[in-house]
């Protein structure tokens, strides 16, 4: 245990002669310092401040601060905020006009189709057998020029986004990147940082693990297929806060990091790890960045086409399998029909199991064949995968600190996107989704406390293992949640107590 020192820290501000005095955890982000600044002057949380000390130089506000004394307080002047957002709209739409005009001017789209065409003809020359070694670095050489010329115009960002479920020709459209042994060894690890890496790095993790485990190898599946998935699978997530691409790239990666951790390689067959892997990848493509709540009560197409059962969910298994039905992104070519019907029901049933509205159904279920688990029975088996990938799905809190809180202001952004727009609607609003009601602490507590832990202490009786690594982390983040809570609480009520004085002030007068 650390000293009351060492966890907090007390600033002095100067407000119009006012000193305030504030008190914060040395684990509060720069943005909760922030805020809790504007709470105890009794300013708008949204309002931008800047310090200056006795000698007139800016303080940075962050949890290093130096401290002061009440005669060394540092000095508030709060910033205004100006027209720059309508500035920046009017631009976006001129940039935007500007766009469309370009792309009907150049023909960009009849060039793209053009450009694609000649890629594909040049790579089935590549692929053909018996071409000499000449002729085939000529061919190479021609697609790395197409290639170039197709990068040069798309810079200029006016294409078309074709993206969806079009296969991309242009393989290897990310640039190959070669993974160091520290970045291979941290990949195995819950503990690996994805906000430090690019979309086209994340891409070649991914396919390093496909190889890794030794999917690409015993499935006969053609490494080029499997970069065509993975672009496809990258083009088919929209740029929400929370549910995207790197999202994605999270879930698959801690749901690695589990197979090796818990050697689960010895005890499922190869077919239930592709099933794993493969589900992790694909539970969440094109989340539209509003929960099933909303599209239930919204009365979205979705919602009417899946009959208000895991709208979101069913949708995400059906894009899935939209990319797989393209030749070009079939990964599961060499599987028999039968063999392909296990793997696409698997992946299915997992996608599904996301849905947090059967969290305590699929938890209770586990929780019965648990202690007596049985690795040869086909329902304890599928049981297990449920509550893994329910687990990476909700992961990030397992994660340090520094990686798994920007995870929670994302989360919160599409949160407060969604109830926006639901009031505006009109339609029911949860309260750990109003940014009136909810903070982070308050956010997170209750969620780490009665849905992390449970679950991730139920599966610790079947791998012990996770303990140190996932199970540990957990208690941490919710004992860092309730120190952070009773500080914001203990700061409301300093706040109630000054109100009420100033209002019995105005009675006497």
């Amino acid at each position: 245990m650390g000293s009351a020192s060492s966890s907090y820290r007390v600033i002095y501000l100067d407000v119009d002669g006012r000193i305030q005095k504030v008190v914060f955890s040395r684990y509060c982000s720069p943005c909760d310092i922030r805020e809790l600044f504007c709470t105890a002057l009794g300013l708008s949380r949204n309002t931008n401040l800047s310090l200056l000390d006795s000698s007139g130089a800016m303080v940075s506000i962050d949890p290093t601060m130096p401290h002061n004394t009440e005669r060394s307080a540092y000095k508030v002047v709060p910033l205004g905020g100006g027209p720059l957002a309508d500035k920046e709209e009017l631009f976006q739409n001129v940039l935007t006009q500007v766009a469309e005009q370009f792309s009907r001017a150049f023909k960009i789209n009849e060039l793209k189709t053009e450009v694609t065409n000649r890629l594909a003809m040049l790579e089935k020359r590549v692929e053909l057998e018996g071409m000499k070694v000449v002729e085939i670095e000529k061919c190479r050489n021609d697609i790395k020029k197409l290639r170039e010329e197709m990068a040069s115009r798309n810079n200029s960002n006016f294409l078309e986004d074709n993206k969806k479920l079009t296969p991309r020709r242009d393989v290897p459209s990310y640039a190959k990147y070669h993974l160091s042994k520290e970045t291979v060894e941290a990949l195995r690890l819950p503990t690996f940082d994805a906000w430090q890496w690019e979309p086209n790095e994340m891409l070649s993790c991914l396919e390093h693990m496909y190889h890794d485990l030794g999917l690409v190898k015993d499935f006969n599946m053609n490494p080029i297929t499997l970069k065509r998935w993975l672009l496809c699978i990258h083009d088919n997530y929209r740029n929400n806060p929370f549910h995207n691409f790197r999202h994605c790239f999270c879930v698959t990666q801690m749901m690695y990091s589990m197979i090796c951790l818990c050697n689960l390689q010895e005890k499922f067959t190869q077919v239930d790890i592709l099933i794993l892997m493969t589900a992790a990848v694909c539970h969440d493509l094109d989340h539209p960045g509003y929960n099933n709540t909303y599209q239930i009560n919204a009365r979205t197409e979705l919602a009417v086409r899946y009959n208000d059962i895991s709208p979101l969910e069913n949708h995400h298994c059906a894009v899935a399998f939209q990319i797989f039905s393209q030749p070009d992104c079939n990964i599961f070519s060499s599987f028999d029909p039968e063999a392909f019907k296990q793997i696409r029901q698997g992946t299915i049933t997992l996608i599904l199991a996301t849905d947090m509205a059967r969290h305590g159904e699929i938890l209770d279920s586990f929780k019965q064949k648990v202690d007596n688990f049985d690795y040869a029975d086909e329902e304890h088996v599928t049981c297990l995968k449920m509550v893994l990938i329910k687990c990476c799905d909700i992961s990030n809190e397992v994660r340090p600190m520094e990686v798994a809180e920007p995870w929670v202001d994302c989360l919160l952004e599409e949160y407060f996107m969604q109830s926006d727009r639901e009031k505006t609607e009109g339609l029911p609003v949860a309260p750990f989704m109003d940014r009136e009601k909810v903070t982070k602490p308050t956010a997170q507590i209750g969620f780490i406390k009665f849905v992390l832990i449970p679950m991730f202490e139920t599966v610790m009786k079947l791998f012990p293992q996770i303990e140190e690594a996932m199970v540990q982390p957990l208690r941490e983040s919710r004992d860092r949640y309730e120190e952070l809570k009773q500080i914001d609480d203990a700061m409301n009520e300093v706040q109630k107590k000054k109100s009420e004085n100033l209002t019995m002030g105005g009675k006497k007068k």
